[in-house]
């Protein structure tokens, strides 16, 4: 494993989600490691691998840890750790498009989660909020210029999320300006996918009630494929990315009409 530049006095939260990061990119860590490029104790380093570990984010070994490799979904407390610093950048940018007196859609994920704070911050008078994720509500519940509109549905838990038919009829009769969709997958090919049939579903029924789609998703969703077709590339209109994004794939979603921002 190459060494890299120390990176010392980070808060808790930030340090444990470079752990995360470097884990992903490299696929195993050592605590000597670790502690070296954080200016930690091994102490303090071996706490921080057990709490990420019962967070589901690695396996512990002697002396360090890996990466989990699972084909089945992250725990929403793993998705929070990673991309982190490109989430808030793409939630920034896509709360500034929110307006005065608008109804927007959030859907579930951790992106989404970024915009809700960055709308708590938001000066305006009075906007509606439709969600179907419980910890955006949370997030949310207390805003006096927040209107907030929760559809009934099936909780899943891994994400917070309400879906189903439930969930679908409830959002049949609304209509929305800007809906706010998460990403699991985005091929230029074949469009916006995520694994979970029934989220998908959800999902077209919030494109079909609104009038601006904008897809968030930080670089590592794009030129990924899923199960589970939520929509075309030609029902969406706009992505909000971060800087890392490949070229060819932002120039490929621009020929095809996509309006891309990069955070």
């Amino acid at each position: 494993m190459t060494e890299s530049a120390p990176e010392y006095g980070l808060l808790v939260e930030e340090r444990r989600r470079r752990i995360c990061e470097l884990l992903r990119a490299q696929g195993r860590v050592t605590v000597e490691s670790l502690a070296r490029r954080f200016g930690t104790s091994q102490v303090t380093t071996r706490a921080d691998l057990t709490t990420l570990e019962a967070a589901g984010a690695l396996v512990r070994t002697h002396g360090g840890a890996l990466w989990r490799q699972e084909d089945g979904e992250q725990p929403l407390a793993v998705k929070r750790t990673l991309h982190h610093a490109e989430k808030v950048r793409i939630a920034r940018v896509a709360a500034s498009l929110i307006q005065d007196g608008e109804t927007v859609i959030l859907d579930s994920g951790t992106t989404t989660a970024e915009i809700a704070r960055q709308i708590r911050r938001l000066e305006v008078q009075r906007i509606n909020v439709i969600t179907n994720a419980l910890n955006i509500a949370l997030l949310l519940a207390d805003v006096p210029s927040v209107q907030l509109v929760m559809p009934g549905g099936l909780l899943r838990p891994e994400s917070n999320s309400l879906s189903g038919h439930m969930a679908e009829v409830a959002i049949a009769d609304l209509r929305a300006d800007r809906l706010f969709l998460g990403a699991d997958a985005l091929d230029p090919e074949l469009g916006l996918m995520t694994p979970h049939l029934p989220e998908a579903q959800l999902n077209a029924r919030m494109i079909g009630i609104s009038r601006h789609v904008v897809v968030v998703a930080d670089a590592s969703k794009l030129q990924r494929r899923n199960i589970s077709l939520i929509a075309r590339i030609d029902q969406l209109h706009m992505l909000v990315t971060d800087s890392s994004a490949p070229v060819g794939v932002i120039e490929s979603l621009r020929r095809q009409g996509l309006e891309v921002r990069v955070a």
